[in-house]
C-alpha cells in the first residue's frame, strides 16, 4: 500500500510490513509532528478482514473519510486516514488500469449496484442496469467545494464494467482504489472517489464462480460385473446350479 499526503509537500509513504505504526515517536514506523499526532497514535494491521485501523492512545483523534472512530475502523484502497491535521490518502500501488481485465458474458451480466459510503450521498445505494451517470448534468450531482464541478459515467462494454470521467475537476481528480485515473475497467470491490465521495462497487455476480467439487459416486453392481452378456450368463450359471442342487436333494430324500 503506498501512503499519499493531498496537498502537502511530502513524499508518498510506501507500506509493505504487515504492520504500520503511525505516532510523533521516532520508533514508529512513519512519523508525524507532535503537532498533529500522539507519541503512539494509530496502528494499521492487515489480517484476513483487510486493512484495520486501531486508535492505541484516548487522546488520539483520527478520522476515516471525515468520520470520527474511536477504537478500530475496516480501511480499503481510496480511503482518506486523517491523524490530527494530517491527511493521508490510502491507495493501490498497482495502477488498476493494468490488472487483467475482468469479462462477463451477456447472458451473465448482473445488477451492479454503487454503495456510497462517504460524502453528501452517503447511505444511499444506486443501481445499474446498463448505465449510470454522476455529476452536474444528471440527477444526482456531485457536490464539490469552492464550487468544482466533475462527472462520471459507469457503463457495461464489451462485457466490462466501464468508469469513465465526464467533466473532470483539476483540484479533485476522479480515483479508483485511491490512484487518479479516466477511464478503467472496474472490478467487484473497487473504491471509486471524488473529492469527499466515496463509492464501493457491489457486483457478486462478476465474480467467477469456484468449480464444484466432484462427487463420488460408487459403482453400479452390473457396470462392474463386466459386459450385458457376461452378466446374464451369470445368472443363467446360478439357475442351473441351484436347479440341480434340488435335484439331488429330492434324489436323495
Amino acid at each position: 500500500m503506498r501512503i499519499e499526503f493531498p496537498r502537502s509537500a511530502r513524499e508518498d509513504f510506501l507500506w509493505t510490513q504487515p504492520q504500520l505504526r503511525i505516532g510523533s515517536a521516532p520508533d514508529n514506523d512513519l512519523v508525524l509532528a507532535a503537532s498533529h499526532a500522539a507519541e503512539h497514535h494509530v496502528r494499521i494491521q492487515h489480517d484476513r478482514r483487510g486493512w484495520v485501523l486501531q486508535v492505541l492512545s484516548a487522546a488520539a483523534r483520527i478520522h476515516v473519510n471525515a468520520r470520527p472512530v474511536r477504537e478500530r475502523a475496516l480501511l480499503r484502497a481510496g480511503d482518506v486516514v486523517s491523524v490530527g491535521g494530517c491527511r493521508m490518502l490510502l491507495r493501490d500501488d498497482e495502477d488498476p488500469a493494468r490488472r487483467p481485465a475482468l469479462q462477463v458474458s451477456q447472458e451473465g451480466r448482473c445488477t451492479v449496484a454503487l454503495r456510497a459510503v462517504g460524502g453528501p450521498l452517503s447511505g444511499r445505494v444506486l443501481s445499474l442496469r446498463d448505465s449510470l451517470e454522476l455529476g452536474s448534468q444528471s440527477r444526482l450531482p456531485l457536490d464539490l467545494p469552492q464550487g468544482e464541478q466533475a462527472s462520471l459515467r459507469i457503463f457495461w462494454h464489451d462485457g466490462e464494467l466501464m468508469l469513465e470521467a465526464g467533466q473532470a475537476s483539476a483540484s479533485y481528480p476522479l480515483r479508483v482504489n485511491g490512484v487518479v485515473t479516466g477511464r478503467v475497467a472496474l472490478q467487484p470491490g473497487d473504491q471509486v472517489g471524488v473529492a469527499s465521495h466515496r463509492f464501493v462497487v457491489d457486483a457478486p455476480g462478476m465474480m467467477p464462480e469456484a468449480p464444484m467439487p466432484e462427487l463420488y459416486l460408487p459403482a453400479a453392481p452390473e457396470s462392474v460385473a463386466g459386459p450385458r452378456g457376461e452378466v446374464w450368463w451369470l445368472i443363467v450359471t446360478a439357475a442351473v446350479l441351484a436347479l440341480g442342487i434340488a435335484m439331488v436333494l429330492l434324489i436323495r430324500f
